[in-house]
């Protein structure tokens, strides 16, 4: 135990001293925030909002033009299509919309015209309010009163209740949704960027003979286990930094940027742009979106505890489980061409179980599809932490899934220790399926 533990770690102090860690360690959590920083930057940074000129020869927007929607605004020109075409030319104006003369129970012929590309958000809103325009003119027509119609909608909070023989558990889809693929995605990342940081080192050993001379004073099974091991400790620190560091970072950016900014800076060009509008609605909605959220985060009720210590129990135990897999390959082959038939078998589980979350887990988390996912070692690293944001996992499915991933890392490790001790020092020969299951039986 004494030379695994000395093995993982030189591992361990090898890499953490390297500048690629170090900069990935400090780069990680500043690109991790500034991918959902920037684009609300841009957004906060952006120009004085979307303006579109209405060239209204059919009379549609006779009584008013549509309202100013977040950084989108509309202005009346010239019904002369011509002469509106000549001026949108002349003027800062983003997009052009004609309407022509039209049967309001047949409407066609708009057109929409712009210097560039619309872009699809512009290009919906314009849709959106020609059709809402339509929609007014018809009921007139029919004598149905649009503010009527309007009261007579509703959007109804369901509040959604688990049932269990332990009592009743309130519960947020959305929510369990959030975190049960930020703990998948966690999982299936960690495994492969560090699993394959197994291979590549147990091949660069080989490749360079040092094996050779390590071979001589420990066994092949304590070098892969210090291996991982040391890897594995690597992987968390690297994680825990960019954890702190992200926390740290939104912290201080979230003043900056936080929505409630944005809606004012928002509502301040539109009101520079146009007249002053329903801003208070505008701001009561955003208002309402937030409150809404808020009452899911609460409602979701999750077991915060369970959810830690299962994440952390199937983050390391699959980390194990496909690190020594990894090692096993990294060990049978002498270059990163000839790993690829052997990583195919080993990594299609965890691509698969990622793919089929999106379609199946999420969606039924209790069906039989993702219990037999969950149980399956290969996969329950992921499937298992898919399903509990959910709840509805019976303790005893719990368990086994984590015994049988304790049983499965036991397993993998004692078939990579069989392939790892012959093919550490197997040089230039191309191995098959065949002949690593030869390695499993020698003895010595």
């Amino acid at each position: 135990m004494s030379k695994i533990w000395l093995i993982a770690q030189r591992e361990y102090l090898t890499r953490v001293r390297k500048k690629s860690f170090i900069i990935m360690s400090l780069i990680g959590p500043l690109l991790t925030v500034a991918l959902f920083a920037v684009p609300v930057l841009i957004a906060k940074m952006s120009d004085n909002g979307k303006v579109v000129a209405v060239a209204d020869a059919g009379g549609l927007f006779t009584d008013k033009l549509p309202e100013p929607k977040d950084d989108i605004s509309f202005t009346r020109v010239s019904p002369d299509l011509a002469t509106a075409k000549t001026e949108f030319k002349k003027s800062k104006h983003d997009a052009l919309l004609y309407v022509p003369k039209l049967d309001i129970s047949n409407p066609a012929g708009f057109q929409v015209f712009s210097r560039k590309g619309l872009g699809m958000s512009l290009e919906n809103d314009i849709n959106r309010a020609v059709n809402n325009a339509i929609e007014s003119q018809r009921m007139q027509k029919a004598g149905i009163d649009r503010a009527l119609l309007d009261n007579m909608k509703v959007d109804v909070d369901l509040q959604t209740v688990s049932l269990s023989d332990d009592g009743e558990k309130s519960s947020s889809t959305g929510i369990s949704t959030v975190v049960a693929y930020v703990f998948g995605f966690l999982i299936y990342i960690f495994i492969f960027i560090y699993g394959v940081q197994i291979m590549r080192g147990v091949m660069e050993e080989k490749t360079n003979r040092i094996v050779e001379v390590v071979i001589s004073s420990v066994k092949p099974f304590q070098l892969m286990m210090g291996k991982v091991l040391g890897i594995a400790g690597v992987g968390f620190t690297q994680l825990a930094l960019w954890v702190i560091l992200s926390m740290g970072i939104s912290s201080v950016m979230a003043g900056s940027i936080s929505p409630d900014k944005i809606a004012e800076d928002r509502a301040a060009r539109t009101t520079a742009v146009m007249r002053p509008t329903t801003g208070k609605d505008e701001a009561a909605k955003k208002e309402n979106v937030a409150a809404k959220f808020t009452q899911a985060l609460k409602s979701a009720d999750l077991n915060v505890p369970l959810l830690v210590g299962c994440f952390l129990f199937y983050f390391l135990g699959g980390y194990l489980f496909y690190g020594a897999l990894f090692g096993a390959i990294g060990s049978a082959v002498d270059s990163e061409t000839d790993t690829q038939q052997f990583m195919m078998p080993v990594t299609m589980p965890l691509v698969l179980t990622f793919v089929v979350s999106q379609a199946i887990l999420t969606t039924n988390p209790n069906g039989q599809v993702a219990f037999w996912m969950s149980i399956f070692p290969l996969t329950s690293p992921i499937a298992m932490m898919m399903r509990l944001p959910f709840g509805g996992v019976p303790t005893w499915q719990l368990l086994l899934s984590m015994a049988l991933l304790i049983a499965g890392f036991i397993g993998a490790i004692w078939i990579a220790g069989r392939i790892y001790r012959v093919g550490i020092l197997m040089y230039g020969k191309k191995v098959t399926y065949g002949e690593l299951s030869k390695w499993l039986f020698y003895k010595g």
